[in-house]
């Protein structure tokens, strides 16, 4: 399938992945030289951060352009061995243009624990982010990541990577940062509900398709569609009836 793009300057891209690391480092998500970050500029080139340097402290001059093969086309340092991922990403969604990788503390306790984000207990996870699924543990740097992830590069926004981290997309870099945001605050939510407060409403099944056609309407139609109680109910009766 052919799509037509459009896409930033270099110099925007390269402004934009300082800034998203700022935010990454500040708020947070990140811990020494952990995380990395990618914005596409041409159909077959992206800007990436480089190994080893805190995304908090980055300058122009550290980040490197690649092909989507991963051949370096500019710059002098390398690339982070988790640029794999990234890529994939790219390859397996051509309406891609921005990926973001990190650690955000809540999130990665769920990534931890195996625990998927996908009930639908916050309007603003459903509308904004959809269902975060958890992909299953792969070593970092290698090609399992990539493979583990390309399954989901349609119709999700962000996946839970297994005793790792987060990787959101989107159709612009900010909006990929932003998912991660959300993530992390869908997390924490999910966090004082199940394991604080120990309550928690989930939205119907009728409230969340209401909230599907709004965010179809903002031409969102990635992020799955979470299970409302109904579903859950019916899901669960089916399983116990197939078990006897």
């Amino acid at each position: 399938m052919e799509i037509s793009m459009e896409y930033i300057s270099d110099a925007q891209a390269k402004q934009m992945i300082l800034e998203v690391g700022r935010r990454m480092y500040q708020g947070g998500f990140v811990a020494a030289n952990d995380g990395n970050i990618s914005c596409k500029v041409g159909d077959n080139e992206i800007w990436a951060t480089p190994t080893g340097v805190s995304k908090g402290f980055m300058t122009e001059d550290m980040l490197v352009k690649l092909d989507l093969d991963g051949n370096v086309l500019e710059g002098t340092h390398k690339p982070s061995s988790e640029i794999k991922m990234h890529l994939r990403v790219f390859k397996e969604n051509p309406k891609v243009q921005g990926v973001v990788h990190a650690h955000p503390l809540t999130a990665t306790a769920f990534a931890c624990a195996g625990i998927s984000l996908e009930e639908p207990v916050l309007m603003e996870g459903v509308l904004s982010l959809g269902c975060v699924p958890l992909v299953h543990f792969a070593l970092p740097g290698t090609e399992e990541v990539p493979e583990a992830v390309a399954p989901y590069c349609w119709e999700y926004n962000a996946v839970l990577l297994a005793n790792h981290g987060a990787l959101t997309w989107g159709d612009n870099l900010m909006q990929a940062y932003y998912r991660m945001e959300t993530t992390e605050y869908y997390a924490k939510i999910l966090m004082m509900n199940n394991f604080i407060l120990g309550k928690k409403t989930l939205l119907s099944q009728g409230q969340i398709d209401d909230i599907i056609k709004i965010r179809a309407g903002w031409g969102i139609t990635t992020g799955g569609r979470p299970i409302g109680p109904e579903g859950a109910q019916n899901l669960e009766d089916i399983c116990i009836s197939q078990r006897k």
